[in-house]
């Protein structure tokens, strides 16, 4: 089972003897249940879990008799009107299931409701969900819809954990479970400072996104005694006019916040605008967290914060074997919160789920690694430092295991491979 876990049990899991903080042992799991939908529950038992597709009700089986369950509720956008949309609504209810099963906890029932397309109908679900008696919600996706059901939330004392991105939706009883841009900037300008570099410039996109970034970089690299020497706008308009600007400046590190085909565009033009990646650092967002980057040559050697390919590729498995297909990334989201809320759920009716108990300052490890909420609902991720090489991604600084602060790497010498001129892409 992969169920979220305090910190400090993972730390006794590793050392040779049992750390002082975590002197009582978890008590063992529970034996794994029979799946929550069995078509022929006369035959053998199921191999993997049979999940229902429709959102709904999912229960475990064998509820002790009279015991009232824990109610959550989980909000996600079914009905949108991107059939995309639809499908990752789907792909985190299922990833939502498969970690109810894993957590083996009887006494939990989940229950579903449609986000939609709009504010005002996460509102709607939101409330319906109350009526049912959810003492937690799990979701929405977008921000609009999480600032929409925050206030009926908190009305009725119940948190909610969602996966917007944009920061300004936390606090007040929500909580951010997500990949949020000012963590990879934190991990990235860190990093960056602690192999010696101290002078940033950055291409970020003329929208929101864009403005997270700028000021995340700003901000982080003061903290940590660097300097902003340029940020420029990616516009193809003026591409070549800022990256000359760029080249011109004395940065030593440069950030690129973009992905897709428009950072393998952007690869090759670097070198032809002035680019020296003997000088200057190329570094990247969670936005390069992409297959199709992975082996991208113009790219090669440059720094991007992920959570590592490695950490537990188990979820990948057990989701494709229990629904015959990969997960979308954002699927790990829903699979992290409820297997968090399951774990919380020993505690007394409608004072499980406090403020105290899921902004633990120690934290949880999850499928993406350790995470932690902080007091205004932000939430902290402990990332990898992944390079992009002719062979794929390779971990240069894996994840940390606690959020205590990690030794200083050394400084990157001028002759690492990872520095070197790469021949450019056609691709």
């Amino acid at each position: 089972m992969n169920l979220l876990r305090p910190i400090c049990a993972i730390a006794a899991a590793l050392a040779i003897a049992a750390l002082a903080g975590c002197q009582t042992a978890p008590p063992p799991k529970p034996a794994v249940p029979p799946a929550p939908v069995v078509e022929h529950p006369e035959g053998p038992p199921a191999t993997h879990p049979m999940l229902s597709e429709e959102p709904g009700f999912l229960r475990l089986p064998n509820t002790p008799p009279g015991k009232n369950p824990v109610r959550v509720g989980l909000l996600l956008p079914f009905s949108n009107g991107s059939s995309q949309t639809r499908y990752l609504a789907t792909a985190m209810m299922k990833a939502a299931q498969l970690a109810l099963f894993d957590a083996g906890n009887p006494n939990i029932l989940l229950i579903s409701a449609d986000e939609g397309s709009t504010p005002e109908s996460a509102a709607n679900g939101a409330r319906s969900l109350l009526a049912q008696g959810a003492e937690v919600i799990v979701g929405p996706l977008f921000a609009g819809s999480v600032s929409a059901v925050a206030p009926i939330a908190h009305d009725r004392a119940v948190p909610v954990i969602a996966f917007s991105t944009d920061v300004k939706t936390a606090g007040n009883g929500v909580y951010l479970l997500s990949f949020q841009p000012e963590n990879e900037i934190r991990r990235t300008v860190s990093y960056a400072v602690q192999t010696g570099h101290k002078h940033f410039a950055a291409l970020v996109p003329p929208t929101a996104y864009g403005d997270h970034i700028a000021d995340a970089i700003k901000a982080d690299a003061a903290a940590l005694g660097a300097d902003v020497a340029d940020i420029e706008r990616l516009d193809p308009t003026t591409q070549a006019t800022a990256l000359h600007a760029i080249a011109a400046s004395n940065a030593d590190v440069l950030i690129v916040a973009a992905g897709g085909n428009t950072l393998r565009a952007l690869g090759p033009a670097l070198a032809e605008n002035g680019i020296d990646r003997g000088k200057i650092k190329l570094m990247g967002t969670g936005l390069w967290d992409d297959p199709s980057i992975a082996h991208e040559t113009s790219l090669e050697g440059g720094w991007f914060a992920a959570p590592a390919p490695d950490i537990d590729s188990s979820f990948n498995t057990k989701y494709k074997a229990a629904f015959g297909s990969d997960p979308p990334q954002l699927a790990t989201l829903s699979y992290d919160a409820v297997s968090l809320v399951a774990m919380l759920s020993a505690g007394e009716p409608y004072h499980r789920f406090t403020d105290q108990a899921l902004t633990d300052p120690n934290g949880f490890s999850g499928v993406d690694g350790i995470l932690r909420f902080n007091p205004d609902g932000t939430s902290e991720r402990g990332l990898a430092i992944l390079a992009v090489e002719p062979d794929g991604f390779r971990v240069v600084d894996p994840s940390p295991r606690t959020f205590e602060k990690p030794a200083a790497p050394p400084p990157e010498k001028t002759t690492s491979s990872l520095t070197k001129q790469s021949p450019q892409s056609g691709g």
